[in-house]
Protein backbone atom coordinates (compact mmCIF):
# COMPACT_ATOMS: atom_id res chain seq x y z
CA UNK A 1 0.00 0.00 0.00
CA UNK A 2 1.29 3.45 -0.90
CA UNK A 3 1.76 5.94 1.92
CA UNK A 4 0.18 8.59 -0.32
CA UNK A 5 -3.36 7.78 -1.37
CA UNK A 6 -6.69 9.64 -1.14
CA UNK A 7 -7.46 10.44 2.49
CA UNK A 8 -3.85 10.02 3.69
CA UNK A 9 -2.88 12.46 6.47
CA UNK A 10 0.55 13.95 5.73
CA UNK A 11 2.70 16.43 7.55
CA UNK A 12 4.82 18.02 4.80
CA UNK A 13 8.10 19.69 5.74
CA UNK A 14 11.17 20.97 3.91
CA UNK A 15 14.39 19.89 5.62
CA UNK A 16 18.11 20.51 5.36
CA UNK A 17 21.00 21.76 7.47
CA UNK A 18 19.74 22.73 10.93
CA UNK A 19 21.57 24.35 13.84
CA UNK A 20 24.86 24.01 11.93
CA UNK A 21 24.38 20.23 11.52
CA UNK A 22 24.13 18.70 8.05
CA UNK A 23 21.09 16.58 7.23
CA UNK A 24 23.07 13.34 6.91
CA UNK A 25 24.33 13.74 10.49
CA UNK A 26 20.84 14.59 11.74
CA UNK A 27 19.37 11.46 10.11
CA UNK A 28 22.10 9.27 11.62
CA UNK A 29 21.57 10.77 15.09
CA UNK A 30 17.78 10.44 14.89
CA UNK A 31 17.99 6.80 13.81
CA UNK A 32 20.26 6.13 16.79
CA UNK A 33 17.70 7.82 19.07
CA UNK A 34 14.96 5.60 17.66
CA UNK A 35 17.12 2.52 18.26
CA UNK A 36 17.83 3.57 21.87
CA UNK A 37 14.48 5.05 22.89
CA UNK A 38 11.86 3.73 20.46
CA UNK A 39 11.26 7.19 18.98
CA UNK A 40 13.10 10.38 18.09
CA UNK A 41 12.20 14.01 18.61
CA UNK A 42 12.49 15.86 15.27
CA UNK A 43 13.03 19.56 15.97
CA UNK A 44 11.50 22.35 13.91
CA UNK A 45 10.31 25.95 14.13
CA UNK A 46 7.91 28.34 12.41
CA UNK A 47 4.27 29.05 13.05
CA UNK A 48 2.40 27.11 10.35
CA UNK A 49 2.54 23.79 12.21
CA UNK A 50 2.28 24.85 15.84
CA UNK A 51 2.34 21.73 18.04
CA UNK A 52 -0.70 22.61 20.17
CA UNK A 53 -3.05 24.31 17.73
CA UNK A 54 -2.22 22.39 14.54
CA UNK A 55 -0.17 19.18 14.76
CA UNK A 56 -1.69 17.55 17.85
CA UNK A 57 -5.35 18.19 16.82
CA UNK A 58 -4.52 17.00 13.28
CA UNK A 59 -2.86 13.83 14.57
CA UNK A 60 -5.61 13.13 17.12
CA UNK A 61 -8.27 13.26 14.39
CA UNK A 62 -6.48 10.64 12.32
CA UNK A 63 -5.48 8.53 15.31
CA UNK A 64 -9.18 8.30 16.16
CA UNK A 65 -9.77 7.11 12.57
CA UNK A 66 -6.90 4.57 12.93
CA UNK A 67 -4.98 6.22 10.05
CA UNK A 68 -1.17 6.45 10.27
CA UNK A 69 0.18 9.99 10.00
CA UNK A 70 3.29 10.31 7.86
CA UNK A 71 5.92 13.00 8.03
CA UNK A 72 6.99 13.51 4.41
CA UNK A 73 10.10 15.62 3.89
CA UNK A 74 11.55 17.37 0.87
CA UNK A 75 15.29 17.88 1.13
CA UNK A 76 16.39 21.42 0.32
CA UNK A 77 19.49 23.57 0.55
CA UNK A 78 19.40 25.47 3.80
CA UNK A 79 21.71 27.55 5.93
CA UNK A 80 20.22 27.32 9.40
CA UNK A 81 22.90 28.78 11.65
CA UNK A 82 21.02 28.89 14.95
CA UNK A 83 23.04 27.97 17.98
CA UNK A 84 22.91 24.20 18.53
CA UNK A 85 21.46 24.57 22.04
CA UNK A 86 19.76 21.38 23.20
CA UNK A 87 16.29 21.53 24.72
CA UNK A 88 15.95 19.85 28.08
CA UNK A 89 12.16 19.90 28.58
CA UNK A 90 9.05 19.43 26.45
CA UNK A 91 5.34 20.13 26.96
CA UNK A 92 2.31 18.78 25.11
CA UNK A 93 -0.06 21.30 26.72
CA UNK A 94 2.04 24.43 27.37
CA UNK A 95 1.58 24.04 31.13
CA UNK A 96 3.27 20.85 32.29
CA UNK A 97 6.92 20.35 31.39
CA UNK A 98 8.61 16.95 31.15
CA UNK A 99 12.39 16.49 31.30
CA UNK A 100 13.99 15.16 28.11
CA UNK A 101 16.36 12.26 28.69
CA UNK A 102 19.30 13.94 26.97
CA UNK A 103 21.26 10.68 27.07
CA UNK A 104 18.73 9.36 24.53
CA UNK A 105 17.20 12.39 22.80
CA UNK A 106 18.85 15.61 21.63
CA UNK A 107 16.83 18.35 19.99
CA UNK A 108 19.02 21.22 18.84
CA UNK A 109 18.12 24.82 17.99
CA UNK A 110 14.35 24.25 17.86
CA UNK A 111 11.21 25.62 19.49
CA UNK A 112 9.10 22.55 18.73
CA UNK A 113 9.52 18.82 18.14
CA UNK A 114 7.66 16.04 16.37
CA UNK A 115 7.74 12.51 17.80
CA UNK A 116 8.71 10.05 15.07
CA UNK A 117 9.75 6.47 14.40
CA UNK A 118 10.76 4.47 11.32
CA UNK A 119 12.79 7.29 9.74
CA UNK A 120 13.68 6.20 6.23
CA UNK A 121 15.03 7.52 2.95
CA UNK A 122 12.56 7.29 0.10
CA UNK A 123 12.12 8.46 -3.47
CA UNK A 124 8.48 9.33 -4.04
CA UNK A 125 6.62 12.34 -5.38
CA UNK A 126 3.88 14.28 -3.67
CA UNK A 127 1.33 16.12 -5.75
CA UNK A 128 0.71 19.29 -3.76
CA UNK A 129 -2.14 20.02 -6.18
CA UNK A 130 -3.85 16.87 -4.90
CA UNK A 131 -3.49 17.85 -1.26
CA UNK A 132 -5.50 20.17 0.95
CA UNK A 133 -4.67 21.94 4.21
CA UNK A 134 -6.29 19.82 6.92
CA UNK A 135 -7.17 22.43 9.56
CA UNK A 136 -6.71 26.01 10.70
CA UNK A 137 -7.42 29.31 8.95
CA UNK A 138 -6.41 27.88 5.54
CA UNK A 139 -8.37 24.62 5.90
CA UNK A 140 -9.38 23.24 2.51
CA UNK A 141 -6.87 25.33 0.55
CA UNK A 142 -4.91 23.35 -2.03
CA UNK A 143 -1.43 22.43 -0.88
CA UNK A 144 0.29 23.95 -3.91
CA UNK A 145 -1.36 27.30 -3.17
CA UNK A 146 -0.48 27.14 0.52
CA UNK A 147 3.14 25.92 0.42
CA UNK A 148 4.82 28.90 -1.20
CA UNK A 149 7.43 31.47 -0.28
CA UNK A 150 8.40 31.12 3.38
CA UNK A 151 5.67 28.54 4.11
CA UNK A 152 7.65 25.29 4.23
CA UNK A 153 5.45 22.94 6.25
CA UNK A 154 1.79 22.00 6.48
CA UNK A 155 -0.70 19.49 7.86
CA UNK A 156 -2.24 18.08 4.67
CA UNK A 157 -4.75 15.51 3.57
CA UNK A 158 -4.26 13.89 0.20
CA UNK A 159 -7.34 14.51 -1.92
CA UNK A 160 -8.64 14.09 -5.43
CA UNK A 161 -6.65 14.44 -8.67
CA UNK A 162 -6.23 17.89 -10.21
CA UNK A 163 -8.99 19.10 -12.50
CA UNK A 164 -8.54 18.49 -16.22
CA UNK A 165 -6.13 21.05 -17.63
CA UNK A 166 -4.91 22.11 -14.17
CA UNK A 167 -1.15 22.13 -13.65
CA UNK A 168 -0.06 19.37 -11.28
CA UNK A 169 2.58 20.73 -8.87
CA UNK A 170 4.70 17.87 -7.49
CA UNK A 171 7.50 17.79 -4.94
CA UNK A 172 10.14 15.11 -4.43
CA UNK A 173 9.90 13.39 -1.06
CA UNK A 174 13.28 12.12 0.08
CA UNK A 175 12.68 11.29 3.72
CA UNK A 176 9.67 9.74 5.48
CA UNK A 177 8.81 8.95 9.10
CA UNK A 178 5.75 7.91 11.06
CA UNK A 179 4.37 10.28 13.69
CA UNK A 180 3.78 8.67 17.08
CA UNK A 181 2.00 9.80 20.23
CA UNK A 182 2.27 12.44 21.68
CA UNK A 183 2.97 13.66 18.09
CA UNK A 184 4.30 17.17 18.82
CA UNK A 185 5.47 19.33 21.71
CA UNK A 186 6.82 22.69 22.74
CA UNK A 187 10.47 22.75 23.76
CA UNK A 188 12.47 24.82 26.22
CA UNK A 189 15.83 24.97 27.88
CA UNK A 190 15.66 25.72 31.60
CA UNK A 191 19.08 27.35 31.68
Amino acid sequence: MSIIEPGSPLLFMKVGTHANEDLESIIKRKREEIDRGGYAMWGYGGSTCHPLSMVRPFAQTYEDLKRPIRLVMEVMESKHFAEPVAADEYSVDGQNWIPIDTQVHRVLGSRYALFIKDLRLDEITLSLTQSKVALGPSEGRRGDLYIQGRVDKACLVYASPPEVGQENIVRPINLVADLVSPYAALLRNKT
